[in-house]
């Protein structure tokens, strides 16, 4: 039986754990007709079936119903996909590589932003929002490599080719080129840990409340200019397992594809829904 209400809800990083979005979409019992997802990037990597996880949600995403931002393993796709990376055998895309519609698939993921606002309070990116930026900001920058992203292919090529890499690691209105794109997309997919005014720090993954490098913190540790008007929903980061950080910060990657749990977070009454990943490798 259908719900009265339209209920809004981000999903964490799925990674190609297709049955684990299976079953937390039926554990929510998500409504297509009047329920929309809001997805926090890396739909695709390291799960048991990355292929099916991406055409299901371009799916949902092409009917109306869902909509994702972009996260670090998905322009990892982008990079393999045009060739400019190799592939990894733990990345576990040659599904997607090899799939009939490959081009489709790979074209409909460079068309998607980095950055979406599911409501007026509300602000999504893959892996939070620095300190130093306000959501205009944000929005403004995250459209800068969109535009790379979905421009022509010696465009898009030439950027992915220059993508990787962990300088300039502080931002400055000043940058320029691909160094300013790869700084956007650091901050917007990669960052963890931040100082005060903004550097990035890229070697920590653990849980808070393991030894950090001296001088840095995680992002939301810091007073942020976003949060002073929007809430920032972001995922990730996996040790978090979907920590809620205060009021106007919210962390949704459980860390399904370590075998923990991928997390559902409605937005209209900030209630957190889990489902542990079914398939053990």
């Amino acid at each position: 039986m259908a719900h009265a209400i339209r209920y809004n809800y981000v999903i964490g990083d799925v990674q190609g754990c297709f049955e684990a979005l299976k079953a937390l979409l039926k554990e929510i019992q998500f409504d297509a007709d009047q329920d929309f997802i809001w997805f926090a990037g890396d739909l695709v990597a390291r799960g048991e079936n990355s292929v099916g996880a991406l055409r299901f949600i371009k799916k949902l995403v092409d009917n109306g119903v869902a909509a994702t931002v972009l996260g670090n393993h998905d322009l990892n796709l982008l990079a393999v996909a045009r060739g400019i990376k190799k592939l990894k055998d733990k990345d576990r895309i040659d599904d997607v590589i090899h799939a009939l519609e490959s081009d489709e698939l790979i074209d409909w993921l460079r068309r998607q932003p980095l950055c979406l606002f599911p409501n007026e309070q509300t602000v999504l990116t893959h892996a939070g929002i620095p300190n130093i930026w306000n959501a205009e900001k944000t929005v403004a920058l995250a459209k800068e490599v969109e535009t790379v992203l979905q421009g022509d292919f010696d465009q898009l090529d030439d950027f992915l080719k220059d993508m990787y890499g962990t300088e300039p690691d502080l931002w400055s209105d000043d940058l320029h080129g691909n160094a300013r794109l790869r700084c956007i997309t650091n901050y917007l997919t990669r960052m963890r840990l931040t100082d005060e005014a903004g550097r990035l720090e890229f070697s920590f993954k653990d849980a808070l409340d393991e030894p950090m490098p001296v001088g840095f913190q995680p992002w939301f540790e810091f007073e942020s200019e976003t949060a002073k008007t929007h809430q920032i929903v972001f995922g990730h980061w996996a040790a978090l397992q979907g920590k809620t950080i205060s009021a106007q910060i919210q962390n949704v990657d459980g860390g399904c594809v370590w075998g923990n749990q991928l997390i559902a977070y409605r937005l209209e009454d900030q209630q957190l829904f889990s489902v542990d990943n079914p398939v053990v490798e």
